[in-house]
Formats: C-alpha cells, structure tokens, sequence
C-alpha cells in the first residue's frame, strides 16, 4: 500500500508521518509526503524530535506532491489541523483520501513546542500500529476509508 501524507509546507507533520510510517509500518506499506507550498526545507525540530526517537532522517525532504509524480498513492491522508483554520491542501488523484488533523508543533510557543512534538508524535506512533493491523486486500475501498477515518481519530 502506498500512502502520501500532505501538509501544506511539508516541513513538520506530513514529514514526521512519512518518517513513523516506514518505520513502524513499513512491512506494510510504503509512505512518502510533500506539500502544496513546500518550504524547501524540513523544519530542524522535526528533524531533531525524529532522531531523539530513533526515526530515519535521511532522505527526508520538503517537497512539492508534484515531485511525486511517479508516486502513485492508494491513499493520501492530509495531515493539516483544521481546528486552526488551516487550508489543507487535497490531492489531486484519483487515490483513497482521508483527514488526520494535527496540531502543528513548530507554530506552538517555543516553551509549547516539545509537548506538541511529543503529542504528535505519540499519536502518530498509535495510528501507524493501527494501520499496520489492516488488512488492505480485504477491504473494499469504502471499508478502507472508513477504517482510515477512525485511526485518524487515535490519540
């Protein structure tokens, strides 16, 4: 299953999804991310915050979803936080689609920025196990999505 994970700058979220998902799913599935309006560069905490968790960093990337051209997702999962009235970019394949919204560290207070981390990054290591448990040839696509949308909901 291939699954990319879009946040608008793809410098914080989308990029610690890509870095959990082919770590704690990879036997299943095989992640990558970008963004609408890529920074350019990957945020160095996000960076750092993956490294103190023993996370892969190399090769990771801020970049635009049309970087991925010969990427072809089955699912693309926006991870942006619409509860702060964020625009969340949506994809534009024919793929699964499905929101998982998360807070964004790097836009918290600097002495809030840790704990955010740590939130989304634990939640993200919760959702990725769960993912990992599906059993992707068996589900009709619909089953797929919703099963998507309720591991979104894991804290």
């Amino acid at each position: 299953m291939k699954i990319l994970f879009i946040c608008t700058h793809n410098r914080c979220r989308s990029i610690l999804a890509e870095a959990i998902a082919n770590k704690v799913a990879k036997a299943n599935i095989q992640a990558k991310s970008a963004g609408s309006a890529p920074a350019g560069t990957v945020h160095p905490l996000t960076l750092e915050n993956l490294q103190r968790r023993d996370y892969e960093i190399k090769g990771l990337r801020s970049q635009s979803w049309n970087d991925l051209a010969e990427f072809t997702a089955d699912v693309t999962l926006t991870v942006c936080d619409n509860a702060a009235n964020e625009v969340c970019p949506v994809s534009l394949d024919d793929s699964i689609q499905v929101h998982w919204g998360l807070k964004d560290p790097t836009a918290q207070p600097s002495d809030k920025q840790q704990s955010c981390f740590d939130t989304v990054i634990d939640s993200l290591e919760k959702r990725m196990l769960a993912l990992n448990e599906l059993d992707f040839n068996g589900l009709s696509k619909q089953e797929l999505k919703k099963q998507l949308q309720l591991i979104g909901e894991i804290n």
